[in-house]
């Protein structure tokens, strides 16, 4: 059966760790990060991840699980989220998951969509034409081929143009049809689903570019420097493929300089940021809170209180 869970979803910047605190410091709710970045370790400026003293206050599930080296899916996201929101259950208080992963949020709605397993020789030809005509060129041929899948891969993502390519080969269906069919239906109708985005998405953009050039100011070159003197990681690893640590890692190889990995790295940001209202318009069920409304965080306290008591409160005290 599965775990009724309160789901606090938004795009990047909007806030969402700290109305999460805020719920941890008041309700009996533990959080469950759903961060595609925050499961590596030594990754910490670039994602946003919480600070030894917020953890203290507020700890947090699937942070801090993975070497950067090790890949991580959506598979195994629904397996470590599942056994977190049991754990949490069984001590009497109520999963409360956060991020901006939204193909894991989706993946935990909904299920995975079945797909073919990977097939050596297919992703050896696949890669063989890449080595000839580049990524951005099988980008192309995707867009004609499965244009709603491409619109959601960026040219240079190796591994999820190779992957669309491949189902396509496999089945002779795209891999949109497929995840269509799959996740026709929800799974889960019990959560409480909550997106926390600024209204004016001019003011969302301006946040993501102060917040980038916080992060710079905290040191996130140097993080990514420590990542890339390992020498073991490469930009074929979905941890550096992860925005803002993509770019400068290039900057890091020489192929840019610093200014324009920067401006690559914002640009990137928000982009990421329009996709994730993208998924989120399309979510139904969602209750929407702009975090610049004064009063918001309690609206969301409130809307989660009312809620917890609909599903019978639990163990601990509200």
């Amino acid at each position: 059966m599965d775990t009724p869970a309160i789901l606090l979803m938004g795009p990047t910047g909007a806030g969402k760790t700290d109305v999460a605190v805020e719920l941890v410091a008041d309700l009996p709710v533990e959080i469950v990060s759903v961060d595609s970045a925050m499961v590596f370790r030594g990754m910490d400026i670039g994602t946003a991840k919480p600070g030894p003293e917020v953890l203290a206050r507020a700890p947090h599930h699937l942070i801090d699980i993975l070497d950067p080296a090790e890949r991580y899916s959506a598979g195994r996201f629904l397996v470590d989220a599942r056994a977190a929101m049991a754990e949490i259950r069984r001590r009497g208080r109520v999963p409360l998951l956060v991020g901006g992963t939204m193909l894991y949020f989706r993946a935990l709605q909904s299920g995975l969509a079945q797909l073919p397993e990977a097939n050596p020789d297919v992703r050896r030809r696949i890669d063989e034409r890449a080595a000839r005509l580049g990524w951005p060129a099988l980008h192309t041929e995707l867009t004609r081929l499965d244009p709603q899948a491409a619109a959601r891969i960026q040219p240079n993502d190796r591994q999820r143009i190779q992957r669309a390519l491949e189902v396509l080969e496999l089945t002779g269906q795209t891999v949109s049809s497929r995840q269509q069919e799959n996740l026709r239906a929800a799974t889960r109708r019990d959560d409480l689903k909550l997106v926390l985005a600024p209204a004016d998405r001019a003011v969302l953009a301006a946040r993501v570019h102060d917040r980038f050039g916080r992060m710079m100011e905290l040191g996130l070159l140097e993080e990514v420097r420590t990542l890339y003197l390992r020498g073991d990681l490469g930009p074929d690893l979905p941890s550096i493929r992860a925005v803002g640590y993509r770019q400068l890692w290039e900057h890091l190889e020489g192929k840019s300089a610093l200014e324009q990995a920067v401006e690559k790295a914002v640009i990137a940001t928000r982009q990421l940021a329009r996709r994730q209202l993208t998924w989120l318009r399309a979510e139904p069920g969602a209750s929407w809170y702009d975090p610049l409304e004064t009063g918001a965080s309690a609206q969301i306290k409130v809307r989660v209180q009312e809620w917890i008591h609909r599903q019978g409160g639990c163990e601990e005290s509200l």
